[in-house]
């Protein structure tokens, strides 16, 4: 018997996020490691023996270590086929990938704490706002086109494991999620998924439980 998948994760991050989204939606059991980035763990020797990138997530698994959530995403894909996360025609995997890149690339490096910390504390809110706003400006007017009952069709796919956690993030800095329905839309489907809402930041182990009580972050 395989051993048992180990996570490197900590609550508020939306890439590890997409990672307890997968790992649920394709049912595979694993063991979270907590990696608390404001205690900066992430750069213990240990670690960065494994992740020379000093970041999560990880994901120990088959006698490996695989980092960034989009390459964890996609060998679980190839290799644990059960309840998939790609759509069959080339067209529709096209427009997944396209949205797992707008929010991956496009949006969530720009609102991370260390380009964040590029600017006045008391500006930092209000930076991760416009960036996340700007992103989803652009991001309802593509899954306007290509969503049905969730991001791309009416099958869950890996771009609403990148859109769910997206959108909490969204929700911390306020932004104004009204001014996007389909995002709103799809939002609201997801968060009637179990797989979605067991990996949700506020159902994590290591969340506090003030900010549980709160259900913000």
């Amino acid at each position: 018997m395989s051993e048992i998948p180990i996570l490197y994760t900590y609550f508020r991050s939306t890439c590890s996020a997409r990672v307890r989204i997968a790992l649920n939606w394709k049912q595979i059991e694993y063991t979270p490691f907590f990696i608390n980035l404001l205690k900066n763990e992430q750069n213990d020797k240990e670690y960065i023996a494994k992740n020379p990138n000093h970041s999560i997530p990880m994901l120990s698994i088959d006698n490996i270590d695989i980092a960034e959530s989009t390459a964890i995403i996609e060998y679980l894909e190839e290799t644990r086929p059960q309840n998939p996360l790609l759509p069959k025609l080339p067209a529709d995997r096209a427009n997944v990938r396209r949205i797992m890149n707008m929010i991956a690339c496009g949006i969530q490096p720009l609102q991370n704490p260390p380009q964040l910390a590029l600017f006045p504390l008391e500006k930092r809110a209000e930076r991760a706002r416009t960036v996340i706003s700007n992103g989803f400006d652009s991001l309802e007017k593509v899954v306007a086109k290509t969503a049905g009952k969730y991001s791309v069709g009416d099958s869950v796919t890996a771009a609403d494991l990148y859109l769910y956690p997206m959108y909490h993030a969204a929700q911390r800095y306020d932004v104004e999620t009204k001014n996007y329905p389909t995002i709103n839309r799809v939002f609201g489907e997801l968060n009637k998924l179990e797989p979605f809402t067991k990996a949700a930041w506020y159902n994590q182990p290591d969340c506090p439980e003030k900010l549980k009580t709160k259900n913000q972050l």
